[in-house]
Order: C-alpha cells, then sequence, then structure tokens
C-alpha cells in the first residue's frame, strides 16, 4: 500500500545523509514560490498605502454660504463643483473654487 523508499548503495542521499522524501523538491518550490509572492504583495499594498496616504487633499472654498436657515446634512464634490444637501432637501451646487453658488435644486419625495 505505501511505497517506501530504502536507502541503499545506489540510492543518492541527502546532504544529512538520510534518503531523500519524494515529492519533496516540489514542496521546496511550491514553498518558495508561495513567500515571493506574500513578500511582493506585501511591498505592493505598502506602496499603495504610502502613496495614498501622501497625496494632497481636494481644494475647497475657504467658505460656502448656504441660504439662511440651511443646514448641511450631506456634502460630496466633484472636480469642478461642491454638492451640499441641506435638511429641507435642497441640492446646493457650488464651484469648487470660488464657493460661488450655481444651482438650487428642491429634491421631492415619491
Amino acid at each position: 500500500m505505501w511505497n517506501v523508499i530504502m536507502p541503499n548503495d545506489k540510492t543518492p542521499l541527502d546532504d544529512d545523509g538520510a534518503a531523500p522524501v519524494p515529492g519533496l523538491r516540489l514542496l521546496r518550490g511550491l514553498v518558495t514560490a508561495l513567500s515571493v509572492t506574500m513578500i511582493i504583495g506585501m511591498v505592493i499594498v505598502t506602496s499603495l498605502l504610502v502613496m495614498r496616504l501622501q497625496s494632497k487633499p481636494p481644494l475647497l472654498p475657504e467658505e460656502i454660504s448656504l441660504p439662511d436657515g440651511a443646514t448641511a446634512t450631506a456634502i460630496t464634490t466633484n472636480s469642478d463643483w461642491v454638492l451640499v444637501l441641506d435638511q429641507n432637501q435642497q441640492l446646493h451646487v457650488f464651484d469648487r473654487l470660488s464657493g460661488t453658488l450655481h444651482q438650487t435644486v428642491q429634491i421631492r419625495a415619491k
């Protein structure tokens, strides 16, 4: 049932004098390949984190003036504008650099 390799005069021996185990060379190669892959992956993840954390934040206007009584509940940005949603379900579209109001849109519930 089990194939046992017994060392004899014709069996090549390892460095420590033991008989080689079948498939050990393949296993060593697979472990080495996995280790190299993990190291490369860690280097890539670390470099991406460093690049992402060193990036500059987006340019925003110094001040955005909402209409009287409006309180911002959500803010999002694009390359050209800043969009502010207030508690009255109105969207206010502001210029990203100057902060001037371009448009106000009322959101209707269905």
